[in-house]
């Protein structure tokens, strides 16, 4: 999976839990610069493992800044395969 793919991917998520266009949704954006608190967050991971077919572990999706975080994040553990058992380095 290609990193446009990812970020096209996490786009779409964040747009509709945060309800913003997808189209302004980019790597470099913070989540709190689009409307996520580390509430809603919970549900961008859960809809984000349903998407790309992973598991993203607590200590790690708590520390992504930016969009950019999650789809570099995301690309390595689809990559390592489905259960995220392989955790990509940070």
């Amino acid at each position: 999976m290609t990193q446009d793919e990812v970020l096209a991917g996490v786009a779409e998520v964040v747009g509709r839990i945060a309800k913003v266009d997808p189209v302004n949704v980019g790597a470099e954006q913070s989540f709190a610069d689009l409307g996520i608190d580390s509430v809603t967050m919970v549900d961008v991971v859960v809809a984000a493992e349903d998407r790309f077919g992973v598991m993203l572990l607590d200590d790690d999706w708590s520390q992504f800044t930016n969009v950019g975080d999650a789809v570099g994040y995301i690309q390595q553990l689809a990559a390592t395969g489905p259960t995220g058992a392989t955790q990509p380095a940070r």
